[in-house]
């Protein structure tokens, strides 16, 4: 693995951590209060973080080669999650 590698497996596995406990505290957060946007805010997470570990383990399958592709994938997912967090602030 070369070094670059070894920082982009680090930088991912911070971004999972972080977005992970940020989807649990807003799960926590939804089960308390039963709030919708708390909902949203999970689920929009969970897409942020679902985007980056695809990202990840597709790279090392495709030994990098894919970029375009696996750039584009990303950024539809990640798009799709943020829409969530917006709409979760929209949703009280």
């Amino acid at each position: 693995m070369q070094p670059m590698e070894a920082v982009y497996v680090v930088l991912s596995a911070a971004l999972v951590i972080v977005g992970l406990t940020l989807v649990a505290m807003a799960t926590r957060a939804y089960v308390e209060t039963e709030r919708k946007s708390m909902l949203l805010l999970a689920v929009g997470f969970s897409l942020v973080v679902a985007a980056a570990v695809a990202t990840t383990f597709s790279a090392f399958m495709t030994d990098f080669s894919q970029s375009r592709t696996l750039l584009t994938v990303n950024y539809a997912v990640t798009t799709v999650g943020y829409l969530f967090i917006v709409f979760s602030v929209r949703a009280n």
